[in-house]
């Protein structure tokens, strides 16, 4: 069996920043074990798998990191809309996240994605294993991902974050610690070893949570983002209604086929 294969840098404008993805369009869905094996072969922050769709949608849409299938995972969907489009926007149905949108925006892409709410709280556990025992926590509420944000005075205090990827894993959650930016609005940096990713490079769907955690204390709808990685990547932000538009552009870097 020949899949077709196309790594993409998402939120990049050149190869090697960003965030890679694997999109790998399919006729019809292979089995769970299957997809979770490719996934683990292929060895990136995520794999994208598609099928044709009906109705509302134009393709179903799912994502496995190395080790696990995540509910909703914003870079991935950005890069299965490189691959994919043509002309039109194009509607990915989810199954934890529902309704994505990729569209056209000049020369980058943007990616609809629904709100992750966040209220203060206390979890000294996720603080410890981050090293900063003193920051204030959010964690998500009602949301298609488990995410905390962990805000911190300043992006010197966000380079020097230095997580117990072990404690941390123990958590089970998308670590997101945050502070104001030096050239951008915002940044951040996002930690997820529980799903086999210790520093993710760029991420959307935590990106989903950002937007309108900082637009509420920045008093806009609108903000830039810079995530702090190894790679790093830039993310135009705002909000529209109870979802997050975000702006990014992608670059293919490998084309080839994946034999099963």
């Amino acid at each position: 069996m020949i899949i077709p294969f196309t790594q993409v840098d998402a939120f990049a404008t050149r190869p090697h920043a960003g965030n890679p993805a694997a999109v790998m369009p399919l006729k019809g869905w292979l089995p769970d074990a299957v997809l979770q094996a490719i996934a683990a072969e292929n060895n990136l922050s995520e794999t994208a798998f598609t099928v044709p769709a009906t109705g509302d949608a134009d393709y179903e849409l799912r994502w496995f990191t190395p080790t696990v299938e995540v509910n909703m995972c914003g870079h991935a969907t950005l890069a299965s809309g490189h691959v994919l489009m043509r002309d039109a926007p194009l509607r990915f149905r989810t199954r934890n996240a529902g309704i994505l949108i990729v569209a056209m925006d000049a020369d980058a892409l943007t990616l609809d994605l629904p709100i992750i709410p966040v209220a203060v709280s206390e979890n000294p556990q996720i603080l410890a294993a981050l090293g900063t025992p003193d920051a204030q926590l959010f964690l998500s509420t009602g949301a298609a991902e488990d995410v905390a944000i962990i805000l911190l005075r300043d992006e010197t205090a966000l380079h020097a974050c230095a997580p117990d990827m072990t404690a941390l894993a123990r958590t089970g959650i998308m670590a997101i610690v945050t502070a104001p930016g030096t050239d951008t609005d915002i940044a951040s940096r996002v930690f997820v070893p529980a799903w086999g990713v210790a520093e993710d490079p760029v991420t959307g769907a935590a990106h989903a949570a950002l937007t309108p955690f900082w637009c509420e204390r920045l008093g806009r709808e609108r903000i830039t983002a810079f995530q702090a990685s190894a790679r790093g990547g830039r993310l135009g932000c705002r909000i529209a209604g109870d979802r997050v538009i975000l702006t990014g552009a992608c670059v293919t870097v490998i084309l080839g086929e994946y034999l099963l």
